[in-house]
């Protein structure tokens, strides 16, 4: 396939859109490894009926191994899916839409497709990532509880979601991206257009 051809595919800044059999087994893989992670390590909340995890440390990562596209979708999806395996549906919805967004906006400012070795986009778009995480969930939680139990909940989800995720999501990156990229290139041919063709 010549790099005209490449070119011209449907994408979005670079990352092609999610149409290939490859990329929707991403989507599967990483939002089903969200969904497991969330669930395996979740610490009840009573006051609020939520719960304390670490998945988004899995939403970072795959926003900073695969992009916008594919780490807000899986994201999105897996956390929807934990959120509703787990018996607290009151906030699978909202959970599909700040987690989604979460994946989004890390894979957005990391930009992988161009910077796979780890650089100080990844550390911007974590922390972006995970303060629409926190405040998503605040004034969700506002509407539903109050101002004392969302503010309880938001010095958790800092402490506990953001930051233990944002620790585990860069120190992966920082010593397995480069790796993965140059070990499996067929995988991320088949998820964004690399830079070589856009020159």
């Amino acid at each position: 396939m010549n790099n005209r051809k490449i070119l011209r595919k449907p994408n979005f800044l670079g990352y092609l859109r999610p149409f290939n059999s490859l990329a929707l087994s991403m989507i599967g893989i990483f939002g089903a490894f969200t969904c497991v992670v969330t669930m395996v390590i979740a610490f009840p909340i009573p006051a609020t009926n939520g719960f304390i995890n670490i998945g988004d440390a899995v939403v970072m990562i795959t926003g900073l191994l695969f992009g916008p596209i594919i780490g807000g979708i899986a994201g999105g999806i897996g956390s929807f899916f934990a959120d509703i395996f787990l018996g607290y549906p009151q906030y699978a919805l909202a959970t599909l839409v700040i987690k989604g967004l979460e994946g989004f906006f890390v894979g957005l400012i990391a930009n992988p497709k161009k910077n796979y070795k780890w650089n100080y986009r990844d550390f911007i778009g974590v922390i972006v990532g995970g303060l629409i995480m926190v405040f998503g969930y605040f004034f969700y939680e506002i509407m539903i509880f109050g101002v004392p139990l969302a503010l309880y909940e938001f010095i958790l989800n800092s402490i506990i979601q953001f930051g233990l995720g944002s620790v585990i999501a860069l120190t992966f990156i920082f010593a397995a991206r480069k790796n993965i990229k140059t070990s499996l290139p067929q995988v991320f041919d088949k998820i964004y257009i690399t830079p070589e063709l856009t020159e």
